[in-house]
């Protein structure tokens, strides 16, 4: 068993801790062995992220697995996650490695991991990578060859993903009636990998584009981590409410994820955001195809198909199971909780640049503002709120006691928030089903040593007691 272990999403740890170049290195050589089982000459694309040394991590990368055989796309500046793997579909490669902590706080770095379809690597093909990383105590059983060797041999190749990406864009939406809406867009880019994104994209006519937040800078000021949720995203929208902006796009640390506020510099949380972008492509573009959902997400997914005679799929937490389901139901659209969503016709990937460029449309095609589009959605489906906690575990034994007792939780002895719990689901994490139609879910995070207790439901006045009954349930006072 290794040392190393991938969470939801890969390998996250804390640089010059646990996360170092021998041990990057180890699972660099843990993926090398999984791509040259599918095919000992293939290809794989790395890029990298805005975080500190994140563009040496990835040459180290390419120097493993171009040692191990595989020729290597290496992006030549940081990329923004969903162009990486769209590159991997550009270059017929097997997968992608890409060095990013997402949305984690600035002391992480990350080892991403994508199949060839661009998509996240499934639980049965991460545990097979993990199985493969050799032993602390081997460092002979890591193959490299150093980077200028690699280049002067042509077996790691700089690949700008930039253009095929855009190109690519341009057939999945058009973008000209937003350019020449005249709306004035602030994009909060979170110090990351999304910066100037946007601008480029709307660049030319009427709209104005502000972005806050653009430089590199590896600690993220005004913000605990470049999570696109409240707090870290307050010093975006008071420059939204200052410039009086319609709009205001957020994209994480590696531009995966969307956030988005409102005319008024007011959030809009993120299972608000999947619901408006389903909605968007049932009623606005008239597409059809099954939702894929994760369990963590809203509830308004569900009546949005019973009303559009659309199937939803519900899977466990995290693009390792959403994409796949994507894949096999030809899905019109995916997401979790986090903010990511994933759109037919694209890679099975979270994008946060399309996502965002999808809710402009939303507006300039309806002519409504931010707060319109969630009142015509609700006049469908009814009014949903939603929060969440995260807290931070102290060690195993806390994990241990809280996971006792909320094994021991019996559905029909409890009530949250006031209203009775008619079910307990167990797929990932505990979810309880209330009366109401709402639920709470307690989980441990997949990526961080974190014990995170959510709700959705339509009494927006028992949201704070339901989460209270939830930290209770897992014996967090």
């Amino acid at each position: 068993m290794s040392d190393i272990k991938f969470g939801t999403d890969g390998w996250r740890g804390r640089i010059a801790d646990d996360y170092t170049f021998a041990n990057l290195r180890r699972c660099a050589q843990g993926f090398a062995g999984y791509i040259r089982a599918i095919d000992p000459h293939g290809a794989v694309v790395v890029g990298y992220d805005r975080r500190f040394l994140a563009e040496h991590f990835a040459a180290a990368a390419a120097e493993v697995l171009a040692g191990n055989g595989l020729h290597v796309y290496l992006t030549p500046t940081a990329t923004p996650t969903p162009v990486i793997s769209y590159g991997v579909t550009v270059k017929n490669a097997l997968g992608a490695v890409n060095v990013t902590a997402s949305h984690n706080p600035p002391e992480d770095c990350g080892f991403k991991v994508r199949d060839a379809h661009g998509g996240a690597v499934d639980p049965e093909g991460l545990a097979q990578i993990e199985s493969l990383i050799p032993p602390a105590d081997e460092p002979d059983a890591v193959l490299r060859l150093p980077l200028s060797e690699a280049i002067d041999q042509g077996k790691v190749e700089m690949f700008d993903a930039k253009p095929a990406y855009l190109a690519h864009l341009a057939g999945l939406i058009d973008v000209e009636p937003i350019r020449q809406a005249g709306l004035k867009v602030v994009v909060d880019n979170m110090w990351g990998n999304g910066a100037g994104w946007l601008s480029e994209i709307l660049d030319g006519g009427r709209t104005e584009i502000v972005e806050v937040h653009a430089a590199r800078n590896p600690i993220f000021p005004e913000m605990k981590r470049p999570e696109p949720i409240p707090p870290n995203i307050d010093a975006g929208l008071a420059v939204g409410r200052k410039l009086g902006a319609d709009a205001v796009c957020i994209l994480d640390g590696d531009a995966d994820r969307c956030g988005f506020g409102d005319e008024h510099g007011e959030f809009i949380d993120q299972l608000r955001v999947f619901g408006l972008l389903a909605y968007y492509m049932l009623e606005i573009r008239g597409e059809r195809g099954p939702i894929v959902k994760t369990l963590s997400t809203t509830s308004m997914l569900d009546k949005l198909g019973r009303l559009y005679d659309v199937p939803v799929v519900h899977t466990g937490v995290g693009f390792k199971y959403v994409a796949p389901a994507m894949l096999e139901h030809d899905a019109l659209i995916g997401g979790e909780e986090s903010g990511g969503y994933a759109f037919r016709g694209h890679v099975p990937e979270r994008d946060g640049i399309l996502a965002n460029l999808y809710l402009l449309d939303f507006m300039v095609r309806t002519g409504k503002t931010p707060t319109q589009l969630l009142d015509a959605l609700f006049a469908k489906v009814g009014a949903h709120f939603y929060d969440r906690i995260d807290t931070r575990l102290s060690g195993e034994e806390m994990k241990a006691e809280a996971k006792a007792r909320l094994d021991a939780a019996k559905p029909e002895e409890m009530t949250l928030g006031g209203h009775k719990v008619v079910e307990k689901v167990t797929t990932d994490g505990y979810k309880f089903v209330m009366d109401e139609g709402g639920w709470l879910l307690v989980r441990f995070s997949g990526t961080e040593p974190l014990i995170r207790v959510y709700t959705e439901t339509t009494d927006e006045a028992a949201v704070q007691a339901i989460l209270a009954d939830g930290l209770r349930l897992a014996g967090i006072d």
